[in-house]
């Protein structure tokens, strides 16, 4: 197929190809794995497999689908605009100021219990929960800065492309519908594509007892990509938010220090530190939407002659 050849088809048909080539590849990638003759449960082992399976189900099918939606995949996928530099600073300041908030969230999101007819579903999730937590300690174990540079490469910087790319990229502009949505009054269905996107992105996980924080999360990703009409910022701040955890383990393990401090600031006897938080990401949010309808209306004026 050529460039751009299922440009007019549906986005429910768009959408299915998509779901389809990603699927593919990740079979794939398992079944492959599978016969290798290799240890499969080493931790070097583990993290290779992590790295083909993110590019394979997360990475390579929207550049894909991109290339067949549109004849120009980059800026179907919103990779061409470069926000201006005061937009850049502004996204990593929310996402720092932000993670006491997250982890209040958090705390309060694994506090939630389930009813007793549920309750052996819940046991399943704890142990789900427990058993992610364990291997991820294990992958952000390592010293030196070599290990450093790696995890950061593989649990921040490749997530954050990946699945920005997946879920803002490709399906939040197959499921609002439009071709640009940067910095113009959203719609109900826009707004209805970004929370319904950013669930999905946190069941994707399946880490039910961080459900309501990823999911806030995911929304916040939407919405920045849709005020910007750039990609480039929720990637920031999606690799600002994984980056940070990365280096704090790698300096807590490094170090001796106790890891539940990474997890509790903000919480227990530093709450007002997480209620704090909320209240500036709140208001920090907000000046960034006023700051970017500002420049899209001075931008229309231009365009327009006016």
């Amino acid at each position: 197929m050529t460039k751009g050849h299922l440009a007019y088809t549906s986005s429910w048909l768009k959408a299915l190809l998509w779901f389809g080539i990603m699927i593919f590849l990740t079979l794939f990638v398992m079944a492959l794995w599978t016969i290798l003759p290799i240890d499969h449960q080493s931790t070097p082992s583990l993290k290779w497999f992590q790295f083909i399976q993110t590019c394979a189900t997360f990475f390579i099918p929207p550049f894909l689908v991109a290339y067949l939606y549109s004849p120009q995949p980059v800026s179907w996928l919103q990779l061409d605009r470069i926000p201006q530099w005061s937009f850049w600073i502004a996204a990593i300041f929310i996402m720092l100021i932000a993670l006491p908030a997250i982890n209040l969230i958090a705390d309060w999101n694994s506090r939630m219990s389930l009813p007793e007819v549920l309750k052996p579903l819940e046991e399943l999730m704890r142990q789900q929960e427990e058993a992610a937590m364990a291997l991820t300690e294990r992958f952000l174990r390592g010293k030196g800065i070599e290990m450093l540079l790696i995890n950061i490469g593989l649990m921040a910087l490749l997530p954050a492309m990946a699945e920005e790319l997946t879920f803002r990229g490709v399906l939040q502009r197959l499921a609002a519908g439009v071709e640009s949505i940067g910095g113009t009054k959203l719609t109900k269905r826009q707004h209805i594509s970004i929370w319904g996107i950013a669930i999905v992105f946190s069941a994707i996980h399946f880490q039910f007892f961080g459900f309501v924080p990823r999911m806030l999360l995911g929304a916040l990703f939407g919405y920045m990509v849709a005020w910007t009409g750039s990609l480039w910022i929720p990637i920031l701040m999606h690799f600002t938010n994984n980056a940070v955890t990365v280096i704090a383990y790698w300096i807590i393990y490094n170090n001796g220090l106790n890891p539940d401090t990474v997890e509790s600031f903000g919480t227990g006897e530093t709450l007002w530190l997480g209620i704090i938080s909320c209240v500036i990401t709140v208001a920090a949010v907000y000046l960034f939407w006023r700051r970017s309808r500002t420049i899209s209306n001075a931008s229309s004026r231009i365009s327009g002659g006016n």
